[in-house]
This record gives C-alpha cells, sequence and structure tokens, in this order.
C-alpha cells in the first residue's frame, strides 16, 4: 500500500469550536477543505502531505489518513472486514502499534473491546504473513492506527499525528491551569492581531499566550520542537521529506521582532515558570517578564492588544474575591489601556459582567468541557459617538 503517494481523505480534529482557526491555517499552506465541523476539517492528499500539515498546525489535535470504510454492523464483520487491509505493508513486523477508538455502536459496552478487535485483525494478517507478530500497546509514540464506528458504519484510519498536537512541545512546566497551547493560539488568532504590534498578557501564569503570541510573530511552528510523529513509523516513510519539511521551517522563521510583547504575574514562581517555558521555545528573548500586580503592568503609548486569562471561579468560596478582580481588571483596561483592544477569556459570564465594559465581540470556545467566551473590548479614549465626531 503506497499510502505516501496515494490520495485520499485526511481528517484534521481538533478542540471544539476551533475548527475555523484550524481551517484558516490549513488553507494558508495551500489545501482546499472539503469539508469544515465543530472539530476537524477534511480535504483530500496523500501521508507526504500530512508531514506539512504535523509540522505547520498549531490548532490541531490528530491528522488521520483514511485507509478504508465499510459497513460492520458487529464486531466479527468490524476484525473480517479489517483482516483484509494489508498491514503487512503498512506496519513493520518487528515494530510497535497501538489503537485509537471512536465508537457508538449497540454491540460494543467499552471502546477498549473494539481496540481489542482492531489489534486482534492487525497482529493476525501481519503473523499470517510474516509468521512474526508485532507489539501492541497504549503507547502512542510509533504507529497509531484510529477506528471511527458509528452504527454499522466504519473508518480505519492511520493517525500520523501519534502523540496530540494541541500540545507544542516547548512546555516542560505547566504551572497552575495552564491554557492548551492550541487553544491559546486559537484566541489570539480570533483577536486578528497583526502579529506587528505590542501584545500584553497581564496575569500570565505559565506564559502561555505570551509564548504563542511570539511564536505567531516570529512565524515559528510547532514541528521545530517535535522529532517524533506517526507517519515516521509507516513502511515506506522516507525521512529526507521531513527534514525537507522541517528546514523549510527553520528558513522562514524570524528571530527577532521590533515592538513589545509583555508578560507580568504577581507570583514570582509563575513568571520563573513562564521564563523557563519561553526559553525552551526560544523566544524568551523576545517577551519582557515582570513580577507585578496587574495593574502595574506597563503599557507603551503605542497601540495592540492586551490579553487576560483570568481564574473562572469554579471553586465554592471564591466568587467574593474574583469579582473584585474582574471589577479591576476592567478598571485597568478603561483607564490605562485606551488606544488598544483588550481581551478576557473567562468560562464564568457572571464574573465577566463585572468587568464593567461593553463587550464588543463575545467570540465562542471551550476550555476542556467547559463553555468559554473571549470578550473583546474597544478601548477609545473618551467615547465612542465623541469619536466618530472628531472624524
Amino acid at each position: 500500500m503506497q499510502v505516501f503517494h496515494t490520495e485520499s481523505k485526511i481528517i484534521i480534529t481538533c478542540n471544539k469550536r476551533l475548527s475555523p482557526y484550524l481551517q484558516q491555517e490549513v488553507e494558508a499552506l495551500g489545501f482546499k477543505p472539503t469539508r469544515v465541523w465543530q472539530t476537524g476539517v477534511e480535504l483530500v492528499g496523500n501521508v507526504t502531505d500530512t508531514i506539512a500539515l504535523n509540522l505547520n498546525l498549531r490548532c490541531a489535535s490528530q491528522v488521520l489518513y483514511l485507509l478504508k470504510s465499510f459497513t460492520a454492523a458487529d464486531p466479527k464483520e468490524l476484525y473480517d472486514e479489517l483482516v483484509q487491509i494489508e498491514w503487512e505493508e503498512l506496519i513493520d513486523f518487528s515494530g510497535y502499534f497501538s489503537v485509537t477508538s471512536n465508537v457508538n455502536n449497540e454491540h460494543i459496552l467499552t471502546p477498549l473491546f473494539a481496540n481489542v478487535k482492531v489489534k486482534d485483525a492487525i497482529v493476525d494478517r501481519i503473523k499470517d504473513k510474516k509468521g512474526i507478530r508485532p507489539n501492541s500497546g497504549a503507547d502512542a509514540n510509533k504507529t497509531v492506527v484510529s477506528l471511527y464506528w458509528q452504527d454499522d458504519k466504519a473508518d480505519i484510519y492511520l493517525d500520523t499525528s501519534g502523540e496530540t498536537l494541541a500540545k507544542h512541545s516547548y512546555r516542560k512546566i505547566p504551572g497552575k491551569a495552564p491554557m492548551l497551547e492550541a487553544l491559546a493560539t486559537s484566541t489570539i488568532m480570533a483577536t486578528n492581531w497583526d502579529r506587528n504590534s505590542t501584545f500584553i498578557n497581564p496575569m500570565c501564569g505559565s506564559g502561555t499566550l505570551a509564548i504563542e503570541a511570539a511564536l505567531l510573530a516570529t512565524d515559528k511552528h510547532p514541528g521545530l520542537f517535535r522529532m517524533n510523529y506517526g507517519f515516521m513509523h509507516i513502511m515506506g516513510y522516507d525521512e529526507q521529506e521531513f527534514f525537507v519539511e522541517r528546514r523549510k521551517l527553520k528558513d522562514k522563521a524570524k528571530k527577532a521582532v521590533d515592538f513589545k510583547i509583555i508578560a507580568t504575574d504577581i507570583s514570582e514562581d509563575a513568571v520563573d515558570i513562564a521564563r523557563k517555558n519561553a526559553n525552551t521555545a526560544g523566544v524568551e528573548h523576545l517577551i519582557e517578564f515582570y513580577v507585578c500586580d496587574f495593574e502595574g503592568t506597563e503599557v507603551p503609548a503605542d497601540a495592540g492588544i492586551v490579553m487576560f486569562n483570568p481564574e473562572y471561579g469554579e471553586r465554592l468560596g471564591v466568587h467574593t474575591k474574583l469579582e473584585i478582580t474582574y471589577k479591576r481588571i476592567g478598571d485597568y483596561l478603561k483607564k490605562k489601556c485606551l488606544g488598544y483592544r483588550g481581551y478576557v477569556f473567562t468560562g464564568n459570564p457572571d464574573l465577566a459582567k463585572k468587568i464593567g465594559l461593553k463587550a464588543a465581540r463575545r467570540i465562542e470556545f471551550y476550555n476542556g468541557k467547559l463553555d468559554c467566551r473571549l470578550f473583546e473590548y474597544e478601548l477609545y479614549e473618551g467615547s465612542k459617538r465623541q469619536l466618530k465626531e472628531e472624524e
């Protein structure tokens, strides 16, 4: 099976509500999506195409290459279809593979049982053809096979990513309640920041927003931080294709910017963690870190965006304190950030009301299973009416 040169359906998955930003990335790479929905983008391509997708995409989770679509009413029919696939041409008999699945079938009480049937079919086929059985397990760092089975319709994919792409591999110290890197990038893309003006991130925590801003501004992609993907463990892989694509990433990445990226936090430990994460990402020299209360964060006299990701107050007994914090955020934006656009990402609409500013946009996201909003505030000098009159 020449999957590296044979076109098939490619599904790129992402966290819920990130697909508009994933679509932008896919199109920027020159691909034409055939379908877009809340958790993914579909296109047509071969496994060689997935190398560029895996190395470049910031908002994605997995890049899946379709091997076969078929009808299977029960586990036996699933096995019978899968054992016909030429697995011996895809997985080295001396190698290792794992299986993931998304299953909704009346005969399957647990996805683990479906995984076992997939593993049995692969192992039996390779053992029959090669006389040796490959090893399998839960680790996603080698060949990964993914099953999507809804009622009697089944799709079997090669997961060309392996470990998720949503984590960008530079954050060695997560800090307290860190924002997923793919989500952080998507929220920044949602602001329509021009990547060439001041970016301020008070209450920076482990630094994810500021680091992702620096990576976007320098056109530095996650593929520069990672040397292992699922496609590398598929038979027929040519490592030269990977190194050519990785060289493209290196060549286009900028080393400097001519504007400020500022990250602050009241916690000295948080700023220390953020610095270390930025150093791993190779952007520490681009970010000005300070230990201070957010109200003490410097706001340069030009323009740009100010972005907050405060606590949401999911735990009992913290709302009163956070109501004060959110009101202070509103005061800071209103008094010190005029000429900027302000953003607050939160999963608590009641606390958002305490900001005391009218949102120009409320952009929908999920943080895990929590329904969240990115609130945008246009921070004018004087009132909007006065601005129009002056124009």
